[in-house]
Parts: structure tokens; C-alpha cells; sequence
């Protein structure tokens, strides 16, 4: 037993947010000093549509079906999961660990957001959300606020956000996949 909590004792917290506004992809609006992402991609129609695309957003199926590679405490996105989101390949892949902020299991409207945490090469938020809207078609949007987290994201400049551009843009695309399905 001393043993037992001995190890619970020396087990590390997990890392820190490494930005303030946690939460603010929720609450709007988009905090200043971070660079803004808003993308929408029309994924389809109907319930059934919403319904896919809503289970694949929050089970991780999406990223995992976009090349990112997800190792999570959860078979599905709930706020306090820690994530860590790996994209790349060999010595160019990066981990990223992150924390879910905040969850939307509505009639409508399906999502998480998930914010960084000390390491991420980045510094911000990003949500993820499917909606089924009045006239029955059904949206995904990406909205994100981030600065350089890290030295290299910093050099990067222009580059990342392209790259972040590029991928939310992925993401719509593999998911209108997989729903279509």
C-alpha cells in the first residue's frame, strides 16, 4: 500500500495550458493576439448525415482518418481528456498534447474544442463542430485561435498557418467521406 501511494504521489501533473483563454472558441468572440481560423465545409444532408459525421468527430475517427495519429484516455471526446495529436512522419513527426475543453452533444449540433498544453508546438484552441441546420444540411467548422508555441513554429511564420489552413480544409474533406457512407 505505501508503495501504491508513494507512486500515485511522484506520478507528474499533467502539463499546463499554455494560453489564457481556455474556452473561448465556446464564448466568442476569438481573443486578440492570436491568429484566427474559421473554415466551413457543406458535408452533406439529413440526420443521417449529421449523425456520422457527429460520432466520427468525436470519437477521433476523423483525425485518425486524416493521418493524424490519436492517443487519448477516451473512447470519446469529454472535457478534461487529455490528447496528443501526432502529425508527420519519422523525425519530422511532432506531437502535440492537448486537453478537450469543452463538448456539444445537442439535437443539432455535435462537437468538441480541445486547447494546448505546455509543449504544443503551438499556443491556442480549436473546435471541431458538426451541424445540422434548419433547411437539413449538414456543416463541419473548424475554428481556431493560435500563436507560436515553440521556437521552430515561430520560424515557420506564414508556413504554419497555411499548414493549419490546409488541414482544417483535410479535415472537411475526410469527413464528408466518411458521413457519405
Amino acid at each position: 500500500m505505501t508503495r501504491l501511494i508513494r507512486s500515485l504521489s511522484t506520478t507528474p501533473a499533467p502539463p499546463a495550458f499554455n494560453y489564457p483563454d481556455v474556452g473561448a472558441t465556446r464564448t466568442r468572440p476569438l481573443p486578440t493576439g492570436y491568429h484566427h481560423l474559421h473554415h466551413e465545409a457543406l458535408i452533406g444532408s439529413g440526420r443521417e448525415v449529421f449523425e456520422r459525421a457527429g460520432a466520427a468527430v468525436t470519437t477521433w475517427r476523423m483525425h485518425r482518418a486524416a493521418s493524424a495519429r490519436m492517443r487519448t484516455g477516451s473512447a470519446r471526446a469529454e472535457p478534461g481528456t487529455a490528447v496528443y495529436v501526432s502529425l508527420g512522419a519519422g523525425p519530422l513527426r511532432i506531437t502535440a498534447p492537448c486537453e478537450v475543453v469543452w463538448t456539444a452533444y445537442e439535437e443539432r449540433r455535435t462537437g468538441f474544442a480541445y486547447g494546448t498544453r505546455e509543449g504544443h508546438p503551438e499556443s491556442g484552441e480549436e473546435s471541431f463542430v458538426v451541424e445540422l441546420r434548419a433547411d437539413g444540411s449538414v456543416w463541419f467548422t473548424v475554428t481556431a485561435f493560435s500563436r507560436p508555441g515553440r521556437w521552430y513554429t515561430q520560424a515557420a511564420g506564414p508556413l504554419a498557418r497555411a499548414l493549419q489552413h490546409g488541414y482544417a480544409r483535410h479535415l472537411g474533406r475526410t469527413l464528408r467521406k466518411i458521413a457519405d457512407r
